[in-house]
């Protein structure tokens, strides 16, 4: 799974016996890493979804046939399915325009850089994850644009967070 997918994807992952795998944020990654660990799976934020049965390829209909097959397997409705998933509060990514890309990640590493309880990596851009959330804030490769994902277990504490990078990002 990319970085920027919900805290929930490796939980699932984990309650079903599985091992999750994080990388950045892209098919290329994600193929390059199933291939190297042997995985069954990959997923993307953006609902790109990778089988190893299907050559590690892309393919938004083997993903539609396995929820109809889970779907078909209970007897609650689609949003109770999905529901049981939606663990958390996320921001959707946020884009904003900037001069100086590497400047606004340093800011951002300043600001939370020697936090307790925090730890910050850089597989991707930056990413901090504090006790009750995280964000991941990157650069695109192709526009002058940082792009911002937050994630907190309730829709306040996901706000502030936002609010306080975006803050930084736009100051």
């Amino acid at each position: 799974h990319n970085l920027i997918t919900s805290w929930s994807v490796p939980e699932v992952v984990r309650e079903h016996g599985g091992t999750p795998v994080r990388t950045r944020v892209g098919h290329s990654f994600i193929k390059a890493e199933m291939a190297r660990s042997g995985a069954i799976f990959g997923g993307e934020h953006s609902a790109h979804y990778y089988f190893r049965d299907f050559w590690n390829a892309d393919t938004g209909m083997l993903a539609a046939l396995h929820v109809l097959a889970a779907l078909g397997g209970q007897d609650g409705t689609l949003s109770g399915l999905v529901a049981e998933y939606d663990r958390y509060v996320g921001s959707g990514e946020i884009n904003s325009t900037v001069d100086d890309q590497a400047a606004r990640l340093a800011a951002i590493k300043a600001a939370y850089e020697g936090r307790e309880g925090v730890t910050i990596d850089e597989l991707d851009g930056l990413t901090v994850t504090l006790d009750d959330s995280w964000f991941n804030v990157r650069p695109s490769n192709t526009e002058p644009l940082l792009r911002l994902n937050a994630e907190a277990k309730d829709e306040p504490t996901m706000a502030k967070l936002r609010d306080e990078i975006l803050h930084i990002i736009r100051g």
